[in-house]
């Protein structure tokens, strides 16, 4: 299950290096100014020590998902006759 605010590891990529700019917490990464090559660490993973790195649209996308793997079911209204 993903913590509300995850740590996470960003950093700036290009062809051919990765370069280690900081550790944060999710919301913080988050409010980063949109960049090329501004990836951060999975907040599934240990941040600072995996190689598994997402761009921040991803990111928005995993830290907005509900944590359940089940849907919210919705109640339908039905009438008894």
């Amino acid at each position: 299950m993903r913590k509300k605010k995850a740590i996470v590891e960003a950093a700036l990529e290009s062809e051919y290096e990765r370069q280690a700019l900081g550790i944060m917490n999710t919301e913080q990464a988050l409010k980063l100014e949109d960049s090329d090559g501004l990836v951060f660490s999975h907040p599934d993973k240990e941040a600072g020590v995996t190689d598994h790195f997402i761009d921040q649209d991803e990111l928005r996308r995993l830290v907005r998902r509900p944590k359940s793997p089940f849907p919210v079911s919705q109640s339908q209204d039905r009438t008894t006759r």
